[in-house]
């Protein structure tokens, strides 16, 4: 009896490790791993440079022209590098909750459970 307790035991420990492991765990490496690939897209980009200093004249041409052809220019990098880390993020994310529904699509195929979202059957 004692043994059949023991595994019991184990299993439902293992098993709570397991998803401690996949979730929390995932969690913490994956958004570091997002948030220094940003950093390091940022320093090619400079979206914090150039918000900064937007409304600076470009190459320090203090004429009217110089002010209005920086603001238009940093202003169009802004929106390209917003773009750009907007869509990686967005690519991030899906990917991150792709990785969270692994265990419930597995566990609802073990089981022969109906899946609530509508996955093309590929198996």
């Amino acid at each position: 009896m004692a043994l059949i307790l023991y595994l019991g035991n184990r299993f439902f420990y293992r098993l709570a490790e397991f998803f401690r492991h996949w979730y929390k765990n995932s969690f913490r490496i994956y958004g570091h791993f997002v948030i220094s690939t940003l950093e390091k897209l940022d320093q090619s980009l400079a979206w914090r440079i150039t918000l900064k200093h937007l409304f600076e004249p470009l190459y320090q041409d203090r004429s009217f022209i110089g002010y209005i052809l920086g603001f238009i220019f940093r202003v169009g990098r802004l929106i390209i590098g917003g773009a750009i880390h907007l869509f990686l993020i967005t690519i991030a994310l899906l990917l991150y909750l792709s990785w969270l529904v692994i265990p419930v699509f597995i566990i609802s195929k073990i089981l022969n459970l109906p899946i609530p979202i509508n996955i093309p059957n590929f198996f």
